[in-house]
């Protein structure tokens, strides 16, 4: 690790993949913490379920959500990923003092309605206010605490061939916050922040034997299915011209100098499920009012272990590393 922390160790690449294996899992390491889910699922509690983010997003507004909704969607998918049915968020919020009280009450609006559309409550929380110029504007800590729905997922479950599938399109988010940031907005590219635990459930409703769940948000798809099969003794190969990108989020890419792949998004799911049960899966998906844009983008292989691998529209085969250091910072 290097000797001072930058801005690439909160990009949830490799570099924060280093700050956690060789800081913070030693320091604290048990098994809850040493499985690396989106949440923990804890032994003995009743099949307590918990997770907890925090929210830094720039700029606080932006088209499709705000820090406000982030902050539910987030903590609420975590759960959800875990096969969790979320329940509780703890709501804690630091303000920067001089913040307009409008701002606060816009971004606190939003909170509500976020938590009612995911069916969960605010119960506990907390309040800083801190000098002027020392934070920017607001950041946010979500906790969240749900009961086990649907145990049994963890990368050891990945078999070959298994179907990847998404929910959606890749990378509206990430395109999304970066046009806000940079001033620019066609009015069309818009968050897919959204709460995920409804689809979920009706994956798993389908019949789907499902592996494992994740949100791409940092680092995005192709970090993420990295995650899944590192030390493993199987691939994932991805087929280019199944990904679900829409023109305008690639292009506005191109023009920035980003990739799809490695931009966070905020309302989608990955799911690796049986190859045999991929078709009701993508049906199911595609029938809920999230999935519309699902898609079957890869399977599972022991052609390349322990890499993703995209074949692309050329014939040739691209590898896919976690990202390497902060494609855009400040995502969420």
């Amino acid at each position: 690790m290097d000797e001072i922390i930058t801005l690439d160790y909160g990009s949830g690449g490799k570099k924060t993949a280093s700050l956690i294996d060789k800081l913070i899992v030693p320091a604290f390491c048990n098994p809850a913490l040493s499985a690396l889910g989106d949440g923990a699922v804890l032994a003995g509690a009743a099949r307590l379920v918990f997770s907890t983010d925090s929210f830094v997003v720039n700029p606080l507004f932006f088209p499709g959500g705000d820090i406000g909704k982030l902050s539910v969607c987030g903590t609420v998918n975590d759960i959800a990923m875990c096969g969790g049915d979320p329940k509780y968020l703890s709501l804690a919020l630091i303000i920067e003092e001089g913040v307009p009280m409008n701002v606060l009450s816009l971004v606190i609006a939003s909170i509500k309605a976020a938590a009612e559309a995911a069916g969960v409550v605010i119960v506990t929380g907390d309040t800083k206010v801190v000098e002027r110029g020392k934070a920017d504007g607001i950041y946010i800590n979500t906790s969240g605490v749900g009961f086990l729905k649907y145990p049994g997922l963890a990368p050891e479950m990945i078999q070959d061939g298994d179907a990847v599938l998404i929910s959606g399109t890749i990378g509206d988010h990430g395109a999304a916050v970066m046009l806000a940031r940079n001033g620019i907005s066609d009015g069309e590219i818009t968050s897919d922040c959204a709460p995920l635990n409804t689809l979920v459930d009706a994956l798993f409703e389908s019949g789907a034997a499902v592996r494992i769940l994740r949100d791409p948000t940092r680092g995005g798809v192709a970090t993420t299915l990295n995650e899944f099969i590192e030390g493993a003794d199987r691939g994932i190969e991805l087929e280019e011209t199944a990904l679900p990108i829409r023109a305008d989020v690639q292009a506005a890419c191109d023009i920035l100098g980003f990739d799809p792949l490695y931009c966070a998004n905020e309302g989608k799911l990955i799911a690796i499920v049986s190859g045999e049960t991929a078709q009701a899966a993508l049906s199911a998906l595609r029938k809920h009012p999230l999935g519309g844009n699902a898609a079957v983008i890869g399977r599972v292989s022991g052609r390349y272990p322990g890499r993703v691998v995209m074949n692309t529209a050329f014939g040739g085969g691209r590898v896919l590393q976690k990202l390497a250091g902060a494609q855009l910072p400040r995502i969420c």
